[in-house]
């Protein structure tokens, strides 16, 4: 018997340290390419095409993000993405959240059929979308907004599958209970099911903010001025007016303008980000 122990413990160390070497070594790939970017963002242009490459600088600098705010619009496309994305996200959480309850919680004639047209949703491509959204945006004087970027992405059937899943797991007990005590179904939706759904709502915010933050199609259909663009359509045209000319340094240093806040939202929220993935398997 101790010898089977004594086994099936070396078995067991054996297996976190081989997970945690891969780990490390999965880690070091992800994270080798950022860590450069953000290197070559602060070099002298001299050391950058210098052989052999060096990951530190003998001289860092901030010349980069200087000259990239003092040539570009960096600020006004940062804010309307800033904007852009905190918005869609919250009328996401909304739309969706509103969605989901009566899908998860209540029976009425009707309900598959109406999930089946939400979620069939999945097949229909965005970009099919693009041509009969410009034209009805623009019949009322409304492309080049913040309100055609924002409203249009408003509500997705990821959302609503993913929190109908979560909404379906709150006990119906616990609901009973609260009927009971005199709490109306919106009063249970907003002071007992959203604080209990946390983890959901926060996977949703996190996948909407990302996807908002870096949609390049859409905004750089709707919007024709720096007053209105989003930070990669003013990128796209960064890049493209300067051509060669553009210096690495500059070039990794708008790159890491626009990496930075999404990875700061992430993890912001990361805790209830990883309890929301664990819990999608979780049933009852």
């Amino acid at each position: 018997m101790q010898d089977q122990r004594s086994n099936r413990a070396g078995k067991s160390l054996g297996g976190r340290t081989l997970a945690y070497v891969l780990m490390v070594i999965v880690t070091a790939l992800w994270g080798a390419p950022i860590l450069w970017m953000l290197v070559t963002s602060i070099k002298p242009e001299s050391e950058i095409y210098a052989y052999p490459p060096a990951w530190m600088p003998d001289a860092p600098t901030l010349q980069a993000y200087a000259a990239l705010f003092q040539r570009f619009p960096m600020l006004t496309w940062f804010r309307n993405s800033a904007v852009v994305g905190v918005l869609t996200t919250m009328l996401t959480l909304a739309v969706d959240a509103l969605a989901a309850y009566p899908l998860a919680r209540m029976q009425f004639p009707g309900r598959r059929v109406v999930m089946g047209v939400i979620f069939a949703t999945f097949l229909l491509p965005y970009e099919l979308l693009f041509v009969p959204l410009f034209l009805g945006l623009n019949s009322y004087g409304l492309v080049d907004s913040i309100f055609s970027l924002t409203v249009p992405a408003s509500a997705n059937a990821f959302g609503v599958f993913l929190l109908t899943q979560f909404f379906q797991a709150v006990p119906r007990e616990l609901e009973d209970a609260a009927v009971m005590d005199g709490c109306s179904r919106f009063g249970f939706f907003w002071r007992i099911l959203l604080p209990l759904t946390k983890p959901g709502l926060a996977t949703v915010a996190i996948f909407t903010f990302v996807a908002s933050w870096n949609n390049f199609f859409w905004p750089l259909i709707a919007t024709n001025s720096d007053e209105t663009r989003t930070l990669p359509v003013g990128l796209a045209t960064l890049v493209g007016g300067a051509g060669m000319s553009m210096k690495q340094s500059v070039l990794m240093a708008s790159a890491v303008v626009a990496t930075l806040p999404t990875a700061i939202f992430f993890l912001a929220l990361q805790r209830h980000f990883v309890r929301g993935i664990a819990a999608t398997g979780i049933k009852g």
